[in-house]
């Protein structure tokens, strides 16, 4: 179990093939039970187990006893954080692997292309949960269930629809033949500026690669190109603060 934790951690290979992903970390694994994630073992620290108690006793119960106690030298092997707080746990994959079939007419939805940092995309993950987003797609993006990613998003991946099956190209064709405006975010003077944008009630933003952002193919594939216009010496923004910002006024 020790060594099929620690390939989950690693390998996205492993997170694949097994349908499983990694927790650390008191509140994150709590936030996991309350949103009904399957919970397949866990380890936990003679001092975690103190002081997390209730929480201990609720997973030996989830588990079926698969909950072990380890020492702190083990978990300092197991840990992927620079201050373990020595609680682990193995999670069954989330069953979100359909959104693509559940878009919907007069739903709002995200793509991420390309974003190669786990920390951007488990930050839009969040943002995305905060604004009450309909849906958010992965494509060609650093793996949700990356651990980073996973403490990134502070909880909210167990709440927000996500799917990172999706082909970009075939992906865009759907959402415009059910109806949704598609719009490729770009930093370019003669899109349209964000501010002076109405968004239909049908539509989706596409956030690009952190340092090249979207490639002229993808972006042609859009309706429409659309900029956040800056002043001073600013001339582009943090993939996750652009995405943030485009999520705040798509949904207010």
């Amino acid at each position: 179990m020790i060594k099929e934790y620690i390939g989950l951690r690693d390998s996205k290979r492993a997170r694949r093939e097994q349908l499983a992903f990694v927790l650390e970390g008191a509140r994150l694994i709590e936030d996991a039970i309350n949103e009904g994630v399957g919970i397949k073992y866990c380890f936990f620290s003679g001092e975690a187990a103190k002081k997390h108690e209730s929480l201990v006793l609720r997973l030996e119960r989830l588990t079926g006893g698969r909950a072990y106690k380890i020492s702190d030298s083990l978990c300092g092997v197991l840990s992927d954080t620079s201050t373990s707080q020595g609680i682990f746990a193995a999670a069954s994959a989330l069953d979100k692997f359909n959104l693509i079939d559940k878009i919907k007419y007069g739903g709002k939805y995200m793509v991420l292309r390309n974003l190669q940092d786990p920390g951007n995309v488990g930050t839009i993950v969040r943002a995305a949960d905060a604004v009450g987003l309909d849906g958010i797609f992965l494509c060609g993006c650093a793996d949700i269930y990356n651990p980073k990613t996973v403490r990134s998003t502070m909880g909210s991946m167990f709440r927000i629809p996500f799917d990172q099956s999706a082909e970009y190209s075939a992906l865009v064709m759907l959402m415009k033949d059910s109806g949704l405006v598609t719009y490729a975010s770009v930093v370019d003077g003669d899109a349209v500026d964000l501010r002076e944008n109405t968004f239909e009630d049908a539509c989706a933003i596409v956030i690009g690669n952190e340092g090249r952002g979207l490639s002229d193919g993808d972006t042609a594939l859009c309706d429409k190109r659309i900029t956040i216009k800056m002043k001073g010496n600013i001339d582009s923004l943090n993939a996750a603060t652009a995405a943030s910002i485009f999520l705040w006024e798509l949904t207010k």
